[in-house]
């Protein structure tokens, strides 16, 4: 009996991402002329070793975020690779359950099991996303050079055009300014800018907010001691990265066709284009990571509207939900409920707020 209601809670489920996804991309894949039936006989024809490799990738992309958390932790205290990666499993897999109230959730669990000081391991989060930033901007910037270099199919090759090298030029401008600003914090510390920013932290709405994480900011850099955790953390970041779009090019080759003929470097070309539209929004498709993973598929490389909703759908599930099938008994393990979750992310809010209030990130 519980098995059946399993099959049908997954059933259900998949049904409304799918859903989602149509409604997200309506305007661009003409409903009217949209095969439901095509759809299911791309679903059922997938290679399931193709799709299988891609989440036994995933895992080991969340293994190499473990090993670079690893680096930034050993530095302020006890850090342990395997219980460090079961909390990244764990963590992710409450964003899966919580969508954004859910992020806070693995740095507070790393926090609790390795002893070190909430705000110290929010600085490390926030020092990890700084590394996934400048990773995407590489990305994208080699994508639009691939771009620029081959010959695109589809009507909206000129609005993919337009909007990667508007994004490409944006992130590009963030990295030189963030690699000026982490060497300003590198060389001089961080105790004027706590200065600077004090008035700021006892204020409400975005002028707080920006001091919280420029201060996480702060404290994060500080964990970075030598040149070699710098290579180390960088290279690690670099691997993750390019194993990401190794995922992406798995699932593609499980749907055959035009999909089967994808490289590596256009699965590169198809990661920069999902990064850059996580801060643009590209005219008549809205934002999301699924809308522009179809976008790209049959814009830019010529996949059937049908082929690509498939593939869209299983790429979202395998680089975002097949975490939880470790993750969610990890939570279990640890004896967290849904509503416990909540509780503690609301709990490490209010703890970040008034460490930052009292002035101990620095």
């Amino acid at each position: 009996m519980q098995t059946g209601k399993r099959k049908l809670f997954i059933g259900l489920a998949a049904l409304a991402v799918l859903g989602f996804l149509l409604y997200r991309s309506r305007h661009l894949l003409h409903l009217s002329s949209f095969s439901g039936g095509k759809l299911w006989a791309s679903i059922r024809s997938a290679n399931p070793l193709y799709i299988l490799l891609g989440i036994a990738m995933i895992y080991v992309c969340y293994a190499l975020r473990a090993m670079r958390w690893q680096i930034f932790q050993r530095n302020l205290g006890k850090a342990k690779f395997w219980p460090i990666y079961r909390i990244t499993l764990a963590g992710f897999a409450a964003i899966f359950l919580l969508g954004r109230p859910g992020e806070p959730i693995r740095p507070l669990l790393l926090s609790r099991k390795a002893k070190i000081p909430v705000a110290d391991m929010f600085g490390i989060y926030v020092l990890e996303r700084l590394f996934d930033i400048v990773c995407s901007a590489v990305i994208a910037a080699v994508g639009l050079l691939l771009y620029a270099s081959s010959e695109h199919i589809g009507g909206g090759s000129s609005v993919i055009e337009k909007s990667t090298r508007t994004g490409g030029a944006l992130l590009g401008a963030g990295v030189i300014g963030i690699i000026g600003f982490l060497a300003y914090l590198r060389l001089h510390g961080s105790g004027v800018l706590e200065r600077t920013l004090q008035g700021w932290l006892s204020l409400k709405g975005w002028r707080a907010g920006i001091a919280k994480i420029t201060l996480g900011f702060a404290r994060g850099i500080q964990t970075i001691r030598t040149w070699r955790d710098l290579a180390e953390a960088t290279f690690l970041s670099a691997v993750h990265w390019y194993f990401v779009a190794l995922v992406y090019l798995f699932v593609s080759h499980g749907f055959g066709g035009t999909l089967g003929t994808l490289g590596v470097g256009d699965c590169l070309l198809l990661l920069a284009i999902t990064l850059v539209g996580s801060i643009l929004q590209l005219p008549a498709v809205g934002g999301g990571a699924q809308a522009l993973a179809i976008f790209a598929y049959t814009q830019v490389f010529g996949v059937e509207k049908e082929a690509a909703v498939a593939a869209a759908l299983v790429l979202w599930l395998v680089t975002f939900a097949s975490c939880s099938f470790a993750g969610i008994p990890l939570l279990i393990r640890e004896g967290f409920s849904f509503g416990q979750l909540r509780e503690m992310a609301e709990h490490e809010k209010e703890e970040l707020d008034e460490e930052a209030a009292r002035g101990k990130v620095k």
